[in-house]
Formats: C-alpha cells, sequence, structure tokens
C-alpha cells in the first residue's frame, strides 16, 4: 500500500496529475504533483495540524519534499503543487517503486510524453 501526506497520519484522497522529467543521463530528475482541491485544504483540516511537507509513503519507507505551494483563485485555496526533486539513479529507481505501489493502490497508468 503506497499513500501521499501533508499532514503525518493523514491520507490525501485526491490523486495528484503527476509530471516527470529526467536528465539525458538518467542521473536526476524532477516529479510535479498538482492536486486539484486536496482533502488538506478542505474546511475543519487546520485543527489537524500544519502542512510540513508532501510525504510519500510505502513498505520501504518514505520519501519527503518540503517544496509545497498552495494555488489560490480569488482568494481562495484551489490546488496544491509539490516538486520533488531525483539526485542519483538510486533515488529515481526508489521513486519509481514508489509511483508504481501508489498507482497500483489508485488504478493510476503511466503516458510517455511524444
Amino acid at each position: 500500500m503506497a499513500f501521499i501526506q501533508f499532514i503525518e497520519g493523514i491520507n490525501e484522497t485526491v490523486v495528484p496529475n503527476v509530471k516527470l522529467t529526467r536528465s539525458r543521463d538518467g542521473s536526476t530528475g524532477t516529479a510535479t504533483f498538482r492536486f486539484n482541491n486536496p482533502d488538506i485544504i478542505q474546511l475543519g483540516m487546520q485543527e489537524k495540524g500544519d502542512i510540513q511537507g508532501m510525504y510519500l509513503k510505502d513498505e520501504e519507507g518514505f520519501l519527503m519534499t518540503t517544496d509545497v505551494n498552495a494555488k489560490f483563485i480569488n482568494g481562495k485555496p484551489q490546488g496544491i503543487e509539490c516538486i520533488y526533486i531525483i539526485k542519483s539513479p538510486s533515488e529515481w529507481d526508489r521513486f519509481m517503486r514508489f509511483m508504481e505501489r501508489y498507482a497500483n493502490s489508485n488504478n493510476l497508468s503511466f503516458t510517455k510524453a511524444q
């Protein structure tokens, strides 16, 4: 089982759009997560705690980024964008193992860019 959390112990049920980029030599990359109207910005969530980052959790442990930004429209939160930086081939492999588990848990598919 793989899941995403913004506050420790509270799973995000909104599935993000994820965009991956990778360097030509495959050693580094980025993963951009875009959540539209995630649970974490709904009324009542502020009492549960502060967002400290985005945690990608599975049976191997967790990956984490603090690059988390809220998107506002007319003064109201509409989404969250998070960027996870992948710094080595082993980190890329670990991230892809998480994404495979997360995709299987949430019925997602991968579409390669043209």
